[in-house]
């Protein structure tokens, strides 16, 4: 009997690379303003480089990729400036999102956000923030797809592209990951009473604190650059 070989499609190809090169610019294993090296990240993934370029046009819409001219592919990196900016905005359709999300949320939506709260803990409890950071991002999209306006969640979705990586740093202070935790369950709450005002001035305090580590860290990772160049003076 002969074994019949399956091959992927191609679509899937670049699916699959899409979602593991996200990954890796999201958990800093590609680092901000790193240049995309095709013929290492083709190994890596094990896709040829049609799927890996259409992968990093994917991305680059996104926003978590630059191209840049005479360069090529670069993973982002956003200045202070543009983390505040970001920031900023992000809050505001944070804040909007709850407040009609309070309002116009199902039984049947509440119960799934409350389900993935509830496995985000289990993975608090268990330090993994690879498995953390994923139903974190999953609970504010639930939210922002409550509350049932295409303009905004399409809007929140091209801003939030830009933070995925610093999001995901900013859990990695243990203090401050806990004190997320703490707001995460206060949006769970307000949400459960329907309290817009409360969900909305939550949310708004969660991002404006997720905007005060990531600048804290950007500001230390420009000294320790500076320490740097300055032993090798």
């Amino acid at each position: 009997m002969t074994a019949q070989i399956f091959s992927m499609p191609p679509g899937a190809l670049h699916e699959q690379a899409t979602h593991r090169l996200r990954q890796m610019l999201v958990e800093g294993q590609i680092a901000p303003g790193a240049k995309l090296n095709e013929r290492e990240l083709c190994e890596q993934l094990k896709v040829s480089r049609t799927p890996l370029r259409e992968a990093i046009k994917t991305l680059a819409a996104e926003g978590l990729v630059e191209l840049v001219p005479n360069r090529g592919a670069v993973a982002v990196q956003l200045s202070e400036a543009d983390v505040r900016n970001t920031f900023e905005v992000m809050a505001g359709l944070e804040a909007a999102s709850g407040q009609l999300a309070a309002q116009r949320v199902t039984d049947a939506e509440l119960a799934e956000i409350k389900a993935l709260h509830y496995e985000m803990l289990a993975a608090y409890t268990r330090r993994d923030l690879s498995a953390y950071y994923p139903l974190n991002a999953a609970i504010h999209r639930a939210i922002n797809t409550a509350a049932r306006n295409p303009v905004l969640t399409s809007t929140y979705n091209q801003v939030n592209a830009r933070l995925q990586a610093l999001r995901f740093r900013s859990n990695q202070d243990g203090e401050k990951w806990s004190r997320a935790v703490q707001e995460h369950e206060a949006m769970i709450q307000a949400l459960e009473s329907r309290d817009g005002v409360a969900l909305a001035g939550v949310l708004t305090t969660h991002l404006n604190n997720k905007r005060d580590v990531v600048i804290e860290q950007l500001r230390s990772m420009e000294v320790q650059t500076m320490q740097q160049q300055g032993a090798t003076e």
